[in-house]
């Protein structure tokens, strides 16, 4: 599909959103290929609702938040101060960043690098991994619900399932292989090491939640927001919380990455080498609301392409073999259970069903007080 600059001047009466909707994702080329054409307005798919956009506005005001910076280095001698501030950051604001993590600055760039170097491919060669159906453990496409958000975003995904079944090399793309073995490996060590603090953080033994698979599987989830000609009417991403764990984000310092809290939206910085941590849903439920998912966001920008890595830890592989549900010695007479047990099928089925919606994924598991 070609689109031009007046795509969005399209009437009422002739736009068909879903056929333009096709007609974008058969191209396969993503957002990059519709920033590569160099368009000066955004296709009408990718914009926002007025309301959206009037409501978001009241959003805006001052907050005195800072995003905690935790300091993982030392941990033999300083374990008990980093779960005291794990704890509150979990508790409280639900993300935080880590420093002097033990993941090099080099494989930080091979990571970036990776990115930009699939991304940046010529899109015949990219459109071998374009996939939709999810039955491939390595694939690219533009937003996972581009057929349910009621806009779309301006964000490509390179995805890749690592864990629990090791992924083979082979099934990456030869451009980013080695880089994205690499990063693999450390930020799952990094992983390990803050559910132990998170286990303790609970009052539970360090090794709890890894006993409870929580870092058996993860996801590497690379980004790309293109520079965007009309920032202000779409999102990078949209409002939502994390279908997994635990969440380890890797962003450049373009910024972008906000985060939910009191009524406001609050940025989370870029801070040099440091790695961006947040409750995912599934901690939360099975922290019983001790530890916070929160809605966070990524506004577009005019200036890029903004590079990000995700990585979720969960199991995207048989899903259904174990039940989740509020740790028994986290329910109390007086903070009773808040959550039923499910499976994590049962879960991510619901949550990929309904796409960022800005609702909670939770909010179907929870009890009646």
């Amino acid at each position: 599909m070609e689109v031009t600059a007046d795509s969005t001047d399209i009437t009422p009466s002739t736009y068909n959103r879903y056929q333009e909707l096709r007609e974008f994702d058969e191209t396969k080329s993503g957002v990059k290929g519709l920033s590569d054409s160099g368009l000066a307005k955004i296709p009408r798919i990718f914009v926002r609702p007025a309301e959206e956009i009037a409501r978001d506005r009241s959003k805006s005001g001052a907050t005195e938040l800072q995003i905690p910076v935790i300091d993982l280095n030392n941990l033999a001698t300083n374990w008990p101060g980093a779960v005291e501030q794990v704890l509150e950051a979990a508790r409280e604001v639900g993300f935080f960043q880590v420093v002097n993590h033990g993941v090099p600055d080099s494989i930080l760039e091979g990571a970036f690098g990776a990115a930009r170097a699939f991304h940046e491919l010529p899109k015949e060669v990219k459109a071998e991994y374009y996939d939709r159906e999810g039955k491939r453990r390595v694939n690219f496409w533009c937003n996972f619900d581009l057929y349910k958000s009621t806009y779309a975003q301006w964000r490509d995904t390179l995805f890749c399932l690592m864990e629990p079944k090791p992924l083979d090399p082979e099934d990456l793309p030869p451009v980013c292989r080695d880089a994205i073995m690499e990063y693999s490996k450390q930020v799952k060590a990094v992983g390990t090491t803050l559910l132990e603090l998170l286990s303790e953080a609970l009052g539970l033994k360090p090794d709890y939640l890894g006993n409870m698979d929580c870092a058996k599987g993860h996801a590497l989830l690379y980004h790309y927001y293109p520079a965007c000609p009309e920032p202000d009417l779409t999102m990078g991403t949209a409002n939502h919380s994390d279908p997994d764990f635990l969440t380890i984000l890797l962003q450049d310092d373009i910024g972008g990455l906000q985060v939910y809290y009191q009524d406001q939206w609050v940025d989370v910085p870029p801070v040099a080498g440091a790695l961006v941590v947040n409750i995912g849903d599934l901690l939360q439920l099975m922290s019983n609301d001790v530890f916070k998912s929160v809605e966070h966001r990524v506004l577009s920008k005019d200036v890029g392409p903004r590079l990000s890595i995700a990585c979720f830890f969960t199991l995207y592989e048989d899903p259904a073999s174990k039940m989740y549900g509020p740790i028994k010695e986290l329910v109390l007479e007086d903070r009773p259970a808040l959550y039923r047990e499910i499976t994590l099928g049962e879960f991510m089925t619901h949550y990929y069903s309904k796409g960022l919606d800005g609702i909670s994924a939770l909010a179907p598991f929870r009890l009646p007080s």
